[in-house]
Formats: structure tokens, C-alpha cells, sequence
């Protein structure tokens, strides 16, 4: 194994990383061993593991690709010795190798399709890597059965096509021992990972939702590995997601990938709407990227349908047999127009929806009895159970009735084809029908419709079989549901609702009906984009992204933080890191004129507190540090002064800031000042009403009134509405407000309208103006804040350190409450830190106070 554990975070974020190596490629690999017990989601394997700093020496481009299942065809020998392997070329993990560029090195890591009996794995392992650098994973049969048809097909895969297990008869409910199966897999293909990966430098990427938890256990082991994944299935709304008992741990896996790719815009919007609602995480769109900010890690989005392998297709459209094929149905079906359905005997293919829409064709439109038959291609259920069971008997009773009511002699207008076909007889099939339907009622993606126009598109052998002149435009009509991934990319298919009988039954009729002029600008467009956007295209634009999303790995300090699959990792500035109290306290001791400025609201009080009065212990700290002589301590919020007035009333020698810097008092016996006069206030007369529509229209959003400013919250709102209203009254107020002279900003589920020019970095400023006009240059500085407000003050003060305003020996404690991206060098974790921090420098000054009133002792 290359990897390395570390148990001490202390060690990590001391930058001494480890250094791993690359595994020849050569020698003989360990097999991981595989047992049949389950491991549990919190097993934590002692670490939580960094990745190296060290730049490596290898240049080559390495991806390391893991799907479930390998793409590899499994044959036992004639002689019972032994086993026979060869690419499986149907595979799309092997197909997307096309767009991964010719240096790559590719590695494939994922299951076989054959039971490999123990004593041969070893041999198996060293065959597969040497011969076709893939890494097989060994999985017990019981484990796999729990894991593959017990949580993936049972639970996973019908919620994520919007089935709720609303009765043990509807999809599986959900079980424990099923997910821990999971979870093991998921740890035992990271294991098999950690045997060729070489962190620094190769690229992994993962596949479709049977590993949706490896991301974690990859991340727990190189903080630094360049992590994509790709869902290849429909990614539920909200509503339905919601439901998975461990949607959580799911949704914090994937989030330790790099970039998560989906097929299309409403699976992204679905998965993004999760992490806003579940995890109150929000995502934004950077230069045409969209991107979400996890623990100082940037997440991004991927948006792209896979395509089709077009070498592939095309070299099987060449073969004789594919030519005799054709021949054989053209001479078939000569006497009708066929109608073709390619799809899996599964419940949410829509087969019966299919079937029912057919008859219902013929009901309506008798003239098509006797020339119009639809072949419906029903390939084997991929899954096992009570569902498949009544698809199949569904399927067979409806083609039995429709056929003995319509069928004449000769003539059956519906042939279903139940046994597994050859790709090159789809491919006959595709060529002799006029129209494709697919009717799926959800579906990931759904590559049936591009080999349909591929394989219409044709060739000049195939032309003259079917006596098509070469001139002669080529044609085709697709009817696809609105439900399959593929839909928004066919504009010319005539979409539909599958659930309405009649409007599909219509849209075959169209479909028939429709001139041959039309038939061929649809199917020239929908070949254009096909033949662009092939599995090379996909594969080459998500590595593209990929490449770029992990550009700054390197430069990144990391370290882990959390146990099972809530682990994740903070990604930060190198110059960032945690303030040690006693580094601070020391400093504090050494030092005679200090700035001490402190955010409230989420830096002494904590947000999460529906009780926001400080309490007795905050205003004590409070008190210790104002009594220094030698401390100047301002409190700095944003809230009005008529409050902080209040609450601080007992604080007599504390400096107050109110409304972000607009008002002032040095103490509390001096008057408010305000520090950035207005004329007036005239733009709240225009400002106000627009912000009470949206609190009108907006449940759970409120307005404060400040002298200053006015704040719509909608923190207790829906979260997407919320973040859609916001953005609406923000743009709202900037055109109504352009001429005055006010900012309007928005924050953490805040829209504010204040004067211009009034933030925080104001009351910095005036502070270090004051203490130097007094003659005490501040060799001590700490400030201390929460959200973006604060970042001003940091500014000021990392901009005054090489300036007059400071002692040249100060030091500077800009500190911000969170591991984030921010302006201050410092951070602590949370409220009770930094009040603990606090109380540390408070027992300085009292022991100073006791020790001058006791010069003697």
C-alpha cells in the first residue's frame, strides 16, 4: 500500500506532508483482502491523511477510471483452466478513452462480471494489470448481492427515478445493513485505488451513483487528490431526495469530489437545491462555471449528456453480418412502416405506456391497420425483483390483447422481441424504421435516440441495399419523452408527456404524417449535434474541467477534519492558519499600546442564539479589558446604537461602533458621533416600499430599520425562493436607487441599503487616526470578526503594517470565526473559542491590575 495514516492534525497542518511514490507498474501488487462482514460508516481507519506538497517527478498524464463494473469481457477457458479476457468495446468506460488523449495512461478499476474463485485472484490481478492495466476488485457474493441488488437497485436507483417506498411493494425501504454493505465496497474500491494511485499527479475519476461514497474515502487518504465524478442516472428534486435516511452522508461524499458532473441542467439544479436546503450551502456562477464553496474548497458543476461511440457504430454498420441483417427485415417488414422501441424490461422504461399509446393509434386512426407495426425490443432487466415481474406480464398481456384485436392474418401490429440481440441487429433495426420512440417515464440519459440517427445517417454500402440514391437526403423521426436525459439536446424530436396515452398516440400519427422535407431538416439537425458531441467530446470537455478545477491543489494547505463519511477537508491559504492563545497571550504581555476591535453578532454571540443580550461573563471580559490602561477595546457591529447602548450600558470604558461604522462613541459617557455625515435620508422613502413588497411576497422575511440603513432578512424563508427574491430586489433596488448616493449589498441571507462609502474599515481607520494623534503608536492590534463585513477591517489593519499608523514592531491579529477564505491571517472555530481566547488576555490584564494595586507583594 502507498498510503500513509496520520492520526495528530497537529502534524498536518504543520505543512510537513508526506511523499508517496508512484507503484511500479511491474511488480507484483498485494491483493487487498476482501471479506463478507460489513464495515461500519464510522470506521475511520485511524486517519485522517494529508496529501503531498512535494512536486512530483513524473510528467505523464495519468487518469485512473472507476466504474462498478470493469470493461472487460470474462470466459471461462474450454479447459477449465484458467480464464479468457478481452475489452468489452460496449462499454462507455472504455469508450470515453478516445477523448482522454493519445499520452494518457489510462487504469481501470472496478468489478469483474464472472466469480473469480479466491486462489486465482492473485494470478487474475497480475494479468489484468499487466495486460490491460486494470485493477479488479474482489467482492464476496453475498457482500455484492447487498451491496449491487440490495442497496443500489432496491433503494438507491428507484428513489433516484423519483419512486418512494411508500409500501414494501414499491421500491425497497430502507435498510441498514444493505447501506453498510455499501459502504463497504465503496471502502474496498478505494483500497484498490490506493494501490496505483500516485496522488500528486494522477487524475481519478469516478462513475455513476453505485460509488457515491468513494469520493470520501479518497479525500480521508490524499487531501489533495484531483477527484471527479460523474452521475450517469437522474439526480431527484428536493422533495424526493429528502426522503433517504442518509442523504446527508451522500451529499457530503460527493462534495469531496473536485468537479461532479450531470447530464442535465434539472439534475444539477436538483443536487444543488440538496446542498442549499440539507446543508445550507450556496452556489454561484463564475464566469460561466458554476460553483460551489465547500470548507474553502471550490466544487464545481458539470453540466454535459455523454454521447455515443461514433467509430464504434459506424465500423458495425460495415459488417456483413449488419448487411444481412438488413436485408432479412427489409424483406420482412417490406409491406409496413415501422414504428421501433429499444429499451430495458424495466418499470420506468414506459414499455406498457408504449403499447397502450399504439392501440389507442389504432383506435383512432384505422387506416393504419394492417400497414403500420411497431417492433418493441425489450432488452433483459438490469435489476432483479417483484417489479420486473409485473413489467414483464404487463408487456406480454398488452402486445397478446392488441395483437388479437388488430392482427389479421400475416399481420401483427405489435412483434415483441424479448431475447438479447447483437448490437448489429439494432442497428438493422434502427435502419428499416421510420420512427424511434421512447417513452421512458424518467431516465438518466438514453443513448437509444442517437444510434437511431446515427445509423439512418447510414452509409454508401447500406444505401444501395436499401436502393437509396447517394444524393437522396437522409431522414428520420424521433418521439421522446421529456423525462430522459437526452431530450433537451433533440430539438427536433417531438417531445411527450408518456403518462398521456392520447398525446403520444398523436404524436406517432404526426410522426407519420409529417412531409419528407420535414423528416430531413430534423434529422440533419439532430445528426449534426450527435456527430459533434460523441463520448470523445464528453470525456475530453469533463477532463478539460477537471484540470482546471484542481489548478490550485498545489498551492493549497489541507487538512481533515471529521470521522466516517463526515469527514472533509479545509483547503487553505498557505499563510492561513488557526491562532494559538498562547502565541496570542504572550504577545499581549510584551506589548503597551493595543487595539483590541471585536465583531458581536457571530464572533461573542454566536448566530445559532435566539437570545442575543450578552450575558454576565461577556460583559466581565468585556469590563478586564477596558480597565487596562493599556487597551483601547471598541466593539464594532451592526446593529443600532440604541441597542448596543442598552445591552452595554454597564461597559464604561468601551468604544462602540454601531451600524457598521456610521455612528461612534469612544465611551460611554461620551456622545454618538457620526462618522459619515448625510444630508438625509431621503432614498429610504424610495427604498422602503420596494422592500416591503418583497416581505409581502416573501414568507419569513423581514425588514430592519436602522438610521442608517435598511436590512431585508430572509433567513427563516425557503432557501431557493428566498435566494431568488433576494437576487430580484437586489437588482429591484440598484435601478431604482442608481442616482442615489447609497450601496445597496447583499450578505448571509441579508439585502442591505446603506450610504456609501459607510463599512467597518471606517472605524479601523479612526481608530489607529486617534491612537496616533495621542501618541500611542499600537504595537498590538487584534481584530476579530465573522462575515464578509469584518474583511474591511482586516484590510485596513494588513494594509497598515508596513505604514506610519503602527509601531514597527506590532503585531497584527486579524482573526476570522470559521475556516474560510478571508483577509485575516488567523482564524479560530467558533464563539466559545474566541471567548475562551478572550478570557486568556482578560486574566493578563486583571493580574496587571492586581499586581499594580499591590506594588509591595
Amino acid at each position: 500500500m502507498v498510503s500513509r495514516s496520520y492520526s495528530n492534525l497537529l502534524e498536518l497542518t504543520s505543512g510537513d506532508s508526506p511523499n508517496f511514490g508512484r507503484v511500479g507498474m511491474g511488480r507484483r501488487l498485494p491483493r487487498v483482502m476482501t471479506v463478507a462482514g460489513i464495515m461500519s460508516e464510522l470506521d475511520d481507519e485511524n486517519s485522517n491523511s494529508a496529501g503531498s506538497d512535494a512536486p512530483s517527478s513524473v510528467t505523464q498524464e495519468r487518469i485512473i477510471i472507476v466504474g462498478n463494473q470493469l470493461p472487460l469481457r470474462v470466459h471461462r477457458k474450454p479447459d477449465d483452466q484458467g480464464w479468457n479476457f478481452s475489452w468489452d468495446e460496449d462499454s462507455l468506460l472504455l469508450q470515453l478513452k478516445d477523448g482522454l488523449g493519445e499520452d494518457a495512461e489510462v487504469i481501470y478499476v472496478g468489478c469483474l462480471r464472472e466469480e473469480i474463485d479466491p486462489i486465482e485472484q492473485d494470478d487474475v490481478s497480475q494479468t489484468l494489470l499487466e495486460t490491460f492495466k486494470c485493477l479488479p476488485a474482489f467482492i464476496s457474493p453475498d457482500l455484492f448481492s447487498k451491496f449491487y441488488h440490495g442497496f443500489c437497485k432496491q433503494q438507491l436507483w428507484p428513489l433516484f427515478h423519483y419512486m418512494l417506498p411508500l409500501s414494501p411493494d414499491l421500491g425497497g425501504r430502507f435498510n441498514r445493513s444493505l447501506w453498510q454493505a455499501y459502504v463497504s465496497v465503496n471502502k474496498i474500491f478505494a483500497d484498490k485505488v490506493m494501490e496505483v494511485i500516485n496522488p500528486d499527479d494522477d487524475f481519478v475519476w469516478v462513475h455513476d451513483y453505485h460509488l457515491m461514497v468513494l469520493p470520501t474515502f479518497l479525500r480521508k487518504r490524499f487531501n489533495r487528490v484531483k477527484l471527479g465524478f460523474f452521475l450517469h442516472s437522474p439526480f431527484p428534486s428536493s422533495e424526493i431526495y429528502r426522503t433517504l435516511p442518509v442523504r446527508d452522508e451522500l451529499l457530503r461524499a460527493l462534495l469531496n469530489s473536485d468537479l461532479i458532473g450531470f447530464h442535465t441542467f434539472d439534475y444539477a439544479r436538483h443536487f444543488l437545491s440538496c446542498c442549499s436546503r440539507m446543508l445550507g450551502l450556496a452556489y454561484h456562477s463564475k464566469r460561466g462555471y458554476i460553483e460551489l464553496e465547500y470548507y474553502g474548497r471550490t466544487v464545481s458543476i458539470k453540466i454535459l449528456p455523454v454521447g455515443i461511440h461514433l467509430g464504434q457504430l459506424k465500423s458495425v454498420m460495415d459488417l456483413p453480418e449488419t448487411e444481412a441483417k438488413i436485408a432479412d427485415l427489409s424483406d420482412q417488414f417490406k409491406d409496413w412502416i415501422v414504428l421501433l422501441g429499444v429499451d430495458d424490461m424495466d418499470i420506468f422504461k414506459g414499455i406498457s405506456l408504449k403499447l397502450l399509446a399504439m392501440e389507442q393509434l389504432l383506435i383512432q386512426h384505422p387506416d393504419f391497420r394492417g400497414k403500420v407495426v411497431m417492433v418493441q425490443i425489450a432488452n433483459p432487466a438490469r435489476g432483479r425483483g417483484k417489479d420486473v415481474q409485473e413489467v414483464q406480464s404487463e408487456t406480454y398481456s398488452t402486445v397478446k390483447r392488441i395483437n388479437e384485436k388488430f392482427g389479421q392474418p400475416g399481420y401483427e401490429p405489435v412483434v415483441l422481441i424479448d431475447n438479447p440481440l447483437q448490437f448489429y441487429e439494432r442497428i438493422a433495426y434502427y435502419m428499416i424504421a421510420e420512427c424511434c420512440l421512447v417513452t421512458a417515464v424518467r431516465d438518466g440519459m438514453n443513448l437509444i435516440p442517437y444510434e437511431y440517427i446515427v445509423s439512418r445517417q447510414g452509409n454508401s454500402k447500406l444505401d444501395a441495399l436499401l436502393q437509396l440514391g447517394s444524393a437522396v437526403p437522409k431522414r428520420s423521426m424521433l418521439v421522446v419523452s421529456e423525462f430522459i436525459g437526452c431530450s433537451p439536446s433533440l430539438s427536433g424530436a417531438i417531445r411527450v408527456n408518456p403518462w398521456n396515452i392520447d398525446a403520444v398516440a398523436e404524436a406517432m400519427h404526426l410522426a407519420l404524417e409529417m412531409p419528407e422535407s420535414e423528416k430531413e431538416l430534423r434529422h440533419e439537425k439532430h445528426y449534426r449535434y450527435v456527430s459533434t458531441h460523441d463520448v470523445a467530446y464528453w470525456a475530453h470537455s469533463f477532463l478539460q474541467d477537471l484540470e482546471r478545477t484542481c489548478r490550485d491543489h498545489v498551492r493549497r494547505r489541507c487538512w481533515g477534519i471529521g470521522f466516517g463519511l463526515g469527514f472533509r477537508v479545509i483547503a487553505l491559504d498557505p499563510s492561513f492558519r488557526k491562532l494559538s492563545v498562547e502565541h496570542i497571550v504572550s504577545a499581549y504581555k510584551r506589548t503597551k499600546n493595543r487595539a483590541i476591535l471585536l465583531d458581536y453578532d457571530g464572533t461573542i454571540m454566536p448566530q445559532t442564539s435566539i437570545n442575543k443580550t450578552p450575558n454576565p461573563e461577556d460583559i466581565s471580559i468585556l469590563n478586564s479589558l477596558c480597565d487596562d490602561p493599556k487597551n483601547v477595546v471598541f466593539l464594532v457591529s451592526g446593529r443600532d446604537k440604541n441597542t448596543l447602548s442598552e445591552w452595554f450600558s454597564s461597559c464604561e470604558k468601551l468604544g462602540i461602533a454601531a451600524e457598521h461604522g456610521y455612528f461612534m462613541r469612544l465611551k460611554h459617557d461620551t456622545e454618538w458621533e457620526i462618522c459619515f455625515p448625510t444630508a438625509d435620508f431621503y432614498w429610504k422613502q424610495i427604498a422602503e416600499p420596494v422592500m416591503k413588497l418583497y416581505a409581502e411576497t416573501t414568507d419569513g422575511s423581514t425588514i430592519e430599520t436602522k438610521e442608517s440603513a435598511l436590512v431585508w432578512h430572509y433567513q427563516y424563508a425557503d432557501p431557493d425562493f428566498g435566494s431568488c427574491q433576494a437576487k430580484e430586489l437586489l437588482d429591484h433596488l440598484e435601478s431604482v436607487l442608481v442616482n442615489e448616493p447609497v450601496s445597496v449589498k447583499s450578505g448571509q441571507h441579508i439585502v442591505e441599503v446603506k450610504p456609501q462609502g459607510v463599512n467597518k474599515g471606517l472605524v479601523a481607520e479612526r481608530l489607529l487616526w486617534t491612537m496616533q494623534k495621542k501618541g500611542m503608536l499600537p504595537d498590538f492590534v487584534l481584530c476579530i470578526g465573522d462575515d464578509r463585513s469584518d474583511e474591511d477591517m482586516f484590510e485596513v489593519f494588513t494594509g497598515a503594517m508596513a505604514g506610519p499608523s503602527l509601531s514597527p514592531v506590532a503585531e497584527v491579529f486579524a482573526c476570522t470565526v470559521g475556516q474560510k477564505p478571508s483577509k485575516a491571517k488567523y482564524y479560530l472555530e467558533d464563539t466559545t473559542e474566541i471567548v475562551r481566547m478572550l478570557q486568556g488576555l482578560a486574566a493578563v490584564s486583571d493580574q496587571a491590575a492586581q499586581n499594580a494595586a499591590s506594588p509591595n507583594k
